[in-house]
């Protein structure tokens, strides 16, 4: 199932291809009465203000309320975003998700006093309600999480002010999502037959892989010409946005938004520190990998329209949707028979959004609710890749899954910091069984490229996001305005120091911001990175069969918020604290490239 010359209409997709929303809502007017059920409980979570600090009972009742309304919210808020990436032109579910943002913000509001509350009782008051309510025992690792931040919790007005401008906040991301999913419009471009075909965001990723360079110039230069008329407003929003993270942290004594947004997970600041510095200290490796590719493909001058199409030039295995579902049930293997289980419920049960169409959200995720499966969207086209992004996001999903039946509510999510982790063990373990059963050495080639530039796409590019992300959030901080021609030329300069001097200094990579939704998530993309770091070593021991570290995994899955995320790794044997397990990572990326050039040398033999 591909569709590369004409996108679907959403009523066109198959209903076999679409994910199944009526679990979470039978009809749209279900979802308005429940909206109009959270706005009615909004007047009752506020009268709590002022009083659950006097005795046990009230703080395990707020508590209590606090979370029943968050959990209710969470539920339309999953349905009406759902509903609207799967068409973003569609005004009906833009309305719905304006409504869910609208109560989200009212929710927001109305228990902004929590917090501070909690606060404001004093700590041997609260390790008496503790001792004396046995009831509130399971609220102990959450009431500590709240207070190890005291310092940085605003009065109960001032939080209220700020959760009350929610939306204006989230405005920059918004109008990011909603010009680059739904109001930009790319040109026509040559597919590898010659034909006109629609570009898309979907298809731009699969013409960069195509052998045929003319193909793959054209989607780039036809993609970045787009985005160079819109920069200076893609500018504007992405300026915004980042002002907004370091207004919010300012406001809450933080030093910068960096340790804001890494104090929410309790990740040290020296741990962005260390994947920056260990990345750029490995750097060499990712030029040899660069200089191998331009050997391989025997161009005087290598672009970055060149990075992503096989060394061996035509994919010589592909993957339709049927043969990727079975190929993920195999390759997952080691994971056991209670995740296989969890797989096939996920296939069966209408979990993934599978097909491209128009006004569709771009990429993949996985997303979901407490009360609701956890979702997948794709944009599929025919590929290895895709095989790759489907395992990932089945990580996420059999995660949450795990997580939730494992955990009560108010721990039945994960930190960002570890949701990166699951899913890159799973393309790990996938790799792993690749190369043990494809015997082709045209194929274990295939592979062994595919593996290193999703390592070079997760680790190395995702350290360089991370990199410009910290560097425009200081530079915004000591007041340098964010330009489109400030970013665009640090960014410039940041890509040819990542990519070495084999690349060509192609101009348009220089706007590569300006389409990047990550920048706008918050200090998010450097998780990527440490999360694939952390999940090499799970992954080997897990395939390796080493006692305990399958038991270990899937503990960790299903351990949610149940404790910090530096500790639940370290209980599933790995240290993010060092800088070991990245070392470690980078010792797999080069042993698979000496595999690689070892292949190569044989067949030109």
């Amino acid at each position: 199932m591909t569709n590369t010359q004409k996108r679907l209409k959403r009523a066109e997709v198959p209903e076999t291809s679409t994910w199944d929303l009526t679990t979470i809502f039978a009809t749209d007017e279900a979802f308005e009465k429940a909206l109009d059920e959270l706005a009615g409980a909004v007047p009752f979570v506020k009268a709590l203000q002022g009083s659950i600090g006097s005795s046990s009972h009230s703080l395990l009742k707020g508590i209590e309320e606090v979370l029943k309304i968050n959990q209710k919210l969470e539920r339309v808020y999953v349905y009406s975003h759902l509903k609207n990436d799967q068409d973003t032109a569609d005004s009906l579910y833009q309305n719905l998700h304006d409504k869910a943002l609208s109560i989200l913000t009212s929710v927001s509001e109305a228990t902004s006093w929590f917090e501070p509350e909690i606060l404001e009782i004093p700590e041997d008051e609260l390790e008496k309600y503790l001792a004396e309510n046995e009831k509130l025992q399971p609220y102990a690792h959450l009431l500590d999480s709240l207070t190890s931040a005291r310092e940085h919790v605003l009065s109960a007005r001032e939080e209220e002010l700020l959760a009350g401008a929610g939306e204006i906040f989230a405005a920059p991301s918004k109008t990011f999502s909603v010009l680059n999913n739904a109001d930009i419009t790319f040109p026509t471009v040559k597919n590898e037959e010659g034909q006109d075909v629609q570009l898309t965001h979907g298809l731009y990723g699969q013409l960069m892989e195509s052998p045929d360079r003319e193909v793959r110039e054209g989607a780039f230069k036809a993609l970045y010409q787009t985005y160079e008329g819109l920069k200076n407003t893609f500018a504007t929003t992405l300026s915004t946005n980042v002002k907004a993270h370091n207004y919010k942290a300012k406001v809450h004594k933080y030093e910068s938004a960096r340790a804001a947004a890494l104090a929410n997970n309790h990740i040290p600041e020296a741990v962005y520190d260390t994947l920056l510095q260990v990345v750029n200290e490995h750097l060499p490796l990712l030029h040899r990998y660069v200089d191998l590719r331009k050997q391989l493909l025997g161009v005087e001058e290598l672009h970055m329209y060149d990075m992503y199409t096989p060394l061996t030039g035509e994919a010589p295995i592909k993957y339709s949707i049927e043969a990727a579902t079975e190929e993920t049930l195999r390759g997952l293997q080691p994971l056991g028979e209670d995740y296989q289980a969890i797989l096939q419920e996920a296939f069966g049960n209408r979990w993934i959004d599978w097909l491209e169409n128009e006004g569709k959200r771009s990429g993949a995720y996985s997303s979901g609710a407490y009360d609701t499966n956890p979702y997948i969207l794709m944009n599929w086209q025919d590929s290895l890749n895709q095989l790759y992004t489907l395992v990932h996001e089945l990580g996420h999903s059999v995660h949450s899954y795990l997580t939730r039946k494992n955990q009560p509510y108010v721990y039945g999510d994960y930190s960002i910091f570890l949701a990166e982790i699951a899913s890159t063990t799973n393309e790990n373990i996938l790799t792993d069984y690749l190369l043990k059963t494809q015997t082709d050495p045209k194929v274990r080639i295939y592979i062994l490229n595919h593996y290193l530039d999703g390592f070079k796409g997760t680790i190395f590019r995702q350290t360089q996001f991370a990199e410009f992300e910290h560097y425009i959030h200081q530079q915004a901080l000591a007041g340098v305005p964010l330009t489109q021609d400030f970013m665009t030329s640090y960014y410039a300069e940041l890509n040819a120091k990542y990519y070495g001097p084999s690349v060509e200094k192609d101009p348009e990579i220089g706007i590569e911001w300006t389409r990047i939704p990550h920048f706008y998530y918050n200090y998010y993309v450097y998780q990527y990175a440490t999360g694939f770091s952390a999940a090499t070593a799970l992954a080997k021991r897990i395939v390796e069969g080493e006692e305990g570290a399958l038991e270990q995994y899937l503990a960790y899955l299903k351990a949610g918020n149940s404790d910090y995320p530096i500790e639940v790794m370290k209980k599933a044997g790995v240290d993010m604290t060092q800088s070991a397990y990245i070392e470690d990572a980078m010792k797999v990326f080069e042993e698979r490239l000496n595999e690689l050039e070892q292949l190569i040398a044989a067949q030109q033999a």
